[in-house]
């Protein structure tokens, strides 16, 4: 009972903070802005995943959160390297 209330009100925050992640990549004033907005977005998904993993009960929720993670830092780092240098790949 304990828990499933946790959960709960981790998953609404966690929502909250997706929904103001994605207001700041619309809105963002400057393209790091935007930058950063969409690395938010990507670990706020993969808690969101993770919770709802505890919440179902399985491991598959584990997985795709990792694939998140990992996906996102790659991408993250592709585009910082693209707005300081103008190319990805030298």
């Amino acid at each position: 009972m304990m828990l499933e209330t946790s959960i709960t009100i981790a998953l609404a925050i966690i929502s909250l903070a997706m929904v103001l992640g994605l207001w700041r990549l619309w809105r963002g004033p400057t393209l790091p802005d935007r930058v950063m907005a969409l690395d938010k977005l990507y670990i706020n998904a993969a808690a969101l995943l993770i919770l709802l993993g505890i919440s179902f009960d399985s491991d598959l929720y584990f997985e795709v959160a990792l694939l998140i993670a990992i996906i996102g830092f790659i991408s993250t780092a592709a585009v910082c390297k693209y707005i300081m240098r103008g190319d990805i790949i030298e």
